[in-house]
């Protein structure tokens, strides 16, 4: 097994990277009687706070999965409000980041999003870049089978102009061609709504992930709910498919 992207348990006990799927924006407006705009606004300030409670608690990677390639597929209304708090949350967010020394990076099909959203995203990857406290990767326009067909579309361009040998080609260079390289993979993902799928998210890369589902909708995740996670995490022994004694040499 190519064990290059598995991660070193920090000496804390705590995920070195966490991946979130934040559900239940909609439902949350729905049962508030509000418009959904106002559950994802809700939803955005939820975000907001979990990047800098992960920041104070040493997480060193966090990727929320914000927009998912499927999501076009709702109504254009909704989309275009979703794109236009996007572009306004991320103006807003550059001093923030560069105080807390994050790194800021898109993960997705990211030629898909409106040109003045890639304007902002290509900004702030420019003025974060330099940043090694924490990095935030955002999944926008994403689709788990996509990234691994733009893999592997990376690897057969290499493998038909004689770069590569097909026969060579390694677990992990499929890793290294991934949106998410460099990063390790998720040792933690989060799923919020009760829901108990990984809806298309980081396929390849939450191969030996620990998962958490709690019922709890998006908009009313607390800091206190991370918590509950980072405890039951702690509480699991990981094995990565090896039997305890191996696992833990």
């Amino acid at each position: 097994m190519d064990r290059t992207r598995l991660n070193n348990a920090p000496e804390n006990g705590l995920p070195r990277h966490i991946a979130i799927i934040m559900d239940g924006n909609g439902r949350w407006a729905r049962l508030k009687l509000l418009n959904r705009i106002n559950g994802h606004r809700r939803g955005i300030d939820v975000a907001r706070d979990t990047v800098r409670y992960c920041r104070a608690l040493g997480i060193e990677y966090l990727t929320l999965y914000t927009f998912s390639r499927e999501n076009w597929n709702r109504p254009a209304t909704e989309v275009k409000l979703l794109m236009r708090l996007l572009e306004t949350h991320l103006k807003e967010e550059e001093e923030t980041l560069l105080a807390n020394n994050i790194r800021f990076k898109a993960i997705g099909n990211i030629r898909e999003l409106p040109e003045s959203v890639r304007t902002v995203i290509d900004g702030l990857e420019s003025s974060t870049r330099a940043n090694n406290g924490m990095v935030l990767q955002l999944a926008l326009s994403y689709s788990g089978r996509e990234d691994i067909t733009q893999a592997c579309r990376t690897l057969a361009e290499r493998v038909a102009s004689g770069v590569l040998n097909a026969g060579d080609i390694t677990e992990r260079m499929m890793s290294n061609a991934l949106y998410t390289a460099p990063s390790p993979d998720p040792d933690l993902l989060i799923r919020t709504s009760g829901e108990k799928r990984i809806s298309n998210f980081l396929l390849w890369q939450l191969a030996y992930t620990e998962i958490f589902i709690t019922d709890v909708l998006w908009p009313d995740f607390t800091r206190a709910h991370l918590d509950e996670a980072l405890e039951d995490y702690r509480g699991r022994e990981r094995r990565f498919g090896l039997v305890k004694e191996a696992a833990s040499r």
